[in-house]
């Protein structure tokens, strides 16, 4: 089981996270503009700051500094979750077919 993350007020994290199964998802223009469009929007969400944004095939690298340190895991949350469900919706996958409510 891996230990909590201890986190800190005014300290820069690096967040290193693959995406998509480790498949080449960035390699794609439209899943490109739709994490810019996401990230904008994560940003005007919640107080932070990024350096050093890096997309690989697979990867997210990038530098995070949150104004509220505790609220870190929720930015990568609510990142990640929304560019997924964005993502799949663009491409008409749902979860439909498995009898769960779609949420968008």
């Amino acid at each position: 089981m891996r230990t909590l993350r201890e986190l800190k007020q005014g300290v820069w994290y690096e967040i290193r996270t693959s995406v998509n199964n480790r498949k080449p998802l960035f390699q794609s223009r439209k899943a490109l503009k739709l994490f810019a469009r996401v990230l904008d929007d994560t940003a005007a969400r919640f107080d932070f700051e990024i350096r050093g944004l890096r997309l690989k095939d697979d990867l997210l690298v990038f530098c995070v500094k949150p104004a509220n340190g505790f609220q870190l895991p929720r930015i990568m949350q609510w990142l990640k979750q929304t560019f997924a469900v964005r993502y799949n919706l663009l491409n008409g996958w749902t979860w439909a077919y498995l009898g769960r409510p779609v949420l968008v």
